[in-house]
């Protein structure tokens, strides 16, 4: 398979919710064209693509977003907006997630009603929920941090040598202002021609503005251009904002695990009573291999 240098896929500043087309040549084997999903502003079937060079609009020089490469300057802040996206998982986790783990629901009252019968107090029992919400935000933050920790000493420790020097992959951020507020990367895999759209996060201050969703065009941007066959992806968000998103993409959800295991679990009775994990995954079919 042969791939374009990262270089060659422009730095285009975009209008964080604009619906410009992505460019690419048109190909019969085209399941999902870029057209289809994101429909010129002008409604013209008839206006010809604009190139990979164009210059930015009125409205994209007003919000002033730009998507560009990776530069080595980058690194601190880069892992700075990793770190914190991946902390706001913590509470998400030990709290937004518990609805949607109906046996874990089931064993804690069941706890609170053997809690009663045992001690007849009802301040016990009271207290009991504060006390398994504790837990879970003690074992969410341990195997979190434990996963950060893999990867701020993996990929996140280089990412010019696993992105940018290797072949179909590359890393991009958004600048806003002068600020990187954004990341994104994409991961080629050779053997199914297929690319992962990995370590998408936003800075928290700069949320709203659509920046991830242009990140994300960026990755079927290069897929594309590259002439991979599809984009999958695998996410543990809880937030319902987040499967939007990927949803608001062109991606299909094709899966989902339950009891997903992190480096770093240990996998003990605690640990399994008090962390569950659901890895969802998502695919975006562009062509027929």
């Amino acid at each position: 398979m042969h791939y374009l240098s990262p270089k060659m896929v422009c730095e285009t500043k975009i209008v964080a919710e604009d619906h410009e087309s992505i460019l690419g040549t048109k190909k019969e084997t085209i399941i999902v064209s870029s057209s289809q999903m994101w429909p010129s502003l002008a409604g013209s079937t008839s206006s010809p693509p604009t190139s990979l060079g164009t210059a930015v609009d009125a409205e994209d020089k007003k919000e002033g977003v730009c998507i560009r490469e990776f530069h080595p300057c980058d690194q601190e802040v880069v892992r700075r907006i990793f770190y914190e996206g991946i902390m706001e998982r913590i509470p998400n986790t030990a709290f937004r997630g518990l609805k949607d783990q109906p046996f874990t629901q089931l064993v804690y009252g069941t706890m609170a009603v053997i809690c009663f019968v045992v001690t007849k107090s009802l301040l016990l029992t009271c207290c009991l929920p504060i006390f398994l919400m504790g837990m879970r935000y003690y074992f969410s933050r341990k195997v979190i941090l434990s996963y950060l920790e893999c990867a701020l000493n993996t990929d996140m420790s280089d990412i010019e040598q696993y992105y940018m020097k290797s072949p179909g992959s590359c890393f991009w951020v958004a600048v806003l202002n002068g600020n990187v507020v954004g990341i994104v990367a994409a991961r080629g895999n050779e053997e199914d021609n297929t690319v992962e759209l990995r370590r998408m996060s936003v800075d928290s201050k700069y949320r709203g503005k659509g920046i991830a969703k242009t990140l994300g065009r960026k990755v079927v941007e290069f897929a594309i251009v590259n002439n991979y066959s599809s984009i999958v992806l695998g996410t543990t968000a809880v937030k319902v904002a987040a499967h939007k998103l990927y949803e608001s993409l062109g991606f299909k959800h094709v899966g989902v695990v339950e009891h997903y295991a992190l480096p770093g679990m240990t996998h003990s009775i605690l640990e399994r009573m008090f962390f569950q994990l659901r890895f969802h995954r998502y695919c975006l079919q562009l062509r027929e291999e």
